[in-house]
């Protein structure tokens, strides 16, 4: 009786050990299917650091050769650095067709080469673009389309000379008219790339360390018409001669320069080093020279014009003047003569004759 009552409890158990045994392994998949790490829109892209209080995803020394495609919605600043980027596509930034919240890129070191037509779509929202430290050798006239809220955009060291137009017409986009702030150093730019200024809402200009020798007439009197705009020159080699008058009269006159005691002439080698507006003097006194000898020949040239007239005119009186002195002249001549051949010695008077 004993050893059937112990195998019933034995069942019983195996039933009670059972039933536990598939309770836990019912919650361990419910486990599992919790906390897997299952991709959506919001989770953080492979090989990027997220930090979603801020709001910042940020992506370094990836081989990646295209922007990433999970960008999580609530990315308001997104930072791509040592990529493998050579070209920046139509709606690169775009995520299954939404549009996102970015407001701050940075792009900088990713060897960016081509910007392309639409490349910042689906980003209109966009404050600051950093593009610098790139080697673009191609920028759409419509790179920069839909950026109509764009306040600052950075190209430092990123632009080739040969692009130089291209990037002329992708600024001069009606899209950038709310820029504030375009930073151009380091890139060999003889010119300013700006084809107007009044399109735009610049307040800062920097062009440092590029290869611009003068600003032209036609620069210089848009930059007095745009009095906001502050314009950064140093590391450039001006060539400091007497033909930048327009130039070296906005740097003294104006407060558009902050950086205009850094401007060093690079040519002619005797003013080798030296500053640019201490030779606004020189060049005022050589134009007050040759102001003065110009107008000193206009007035002798008058007087001759003058005298010519006066001589014109009155030719006719000049005439019976100049008779009524040979006349004159010769009576007095016949009244020397009488009295020399009544005063002479009779012998001379013969050897006279």
């Amino acid at each position: 009786m004993r050893g059937k009552m112990w195998m019933f409890h034995s069942a019983d158990d195996s039933k009670c050990l059972f039933s536990i045994w598939k309770q836990c392994l019912y919650c361990a998949a419910v486990a599992c299917l919790l906390f897997a790490p299952v991709r959506t829109n919001d989770a953080c892209p492979a090989s990027c650091i997220c930090a979603r209080e801020s709001g910042t995803v940020t992506c370094r020394d990836g081989e990646d050769t295209e922007v990433p495609g999970d960008i999580p919605k609530w990315t308001s600043t997104l930072i791509l650095k040592g990529q493998n980027i050579s070209t920046l596509q139509r709606g690169a930034f775009m995520t299954n067709g939404t549009e996102l919240e970015i407001m701050t890129l940075s792009l900088s070191y990713n060897g960016i080469r081509a910007i392309e037509t639409d490349a910042f779509l689906g980003i209109p929202r966009l404050h600051l673009l950093d593009l610098s430290h790139n080697q673009l050798e191609s920028i759409s006239a419509e790179a920069f389309h839909g950026l109509s809220e764009l306040r600052s955009l950075y190209l430092n060291y990123s632009i080739l000379p040969s692009v130089a137009a291209q990037l002329s017409n992708a600024l001069s986009a009606r899209s950038l008219r709310n820029l504030h702030r375009l930073e151009l150093a380091g890139n060999q730019l003889k010119s300013i790339p700006l084809m107007r200024l009044d399109i735009y809402n610049l307040h800062a200009l920097v062009l440092v360390n590029n290869s611009i020798e003068t600003l032209g007439r036609e620069n210089v009197t848009n930059l007095y018409q745009q009095r906001r705009i502050r314009v950064y020159l140093s590391l450039n080699p001006f060539r400091c001669n007497c033909e930048l008058e327009a130039f070296y009269y906005w740097l003294k006159n104006s407060s558009q320069c902050p950086d205009a005691g850094r401007l060093l002439c690079s040519e002619p080698e005797d003013k080798r080093g030296s500053p640019v507006e201490k030779l606004r003097v020189d060049c005022m006194n050589e134009n007050l020279e040759a102001v003065s000898y110009v107008f000193l020949g206009i007035v002798l040239a008058l007087i001759g014009v003058v005298f010519l007239m006066v001589l014109y005119l009155n030719r006719g009186g000049i005439k019976r003047w100049l008779n009524n002195i040979r006349e004159a002249c010769r009576d007095q001549m016949e009244v020397y003569h009488y009295r020399y051949e009544q005063d002479s010695d009779p012998r001379l008077a013969n050897v006279a004759v």
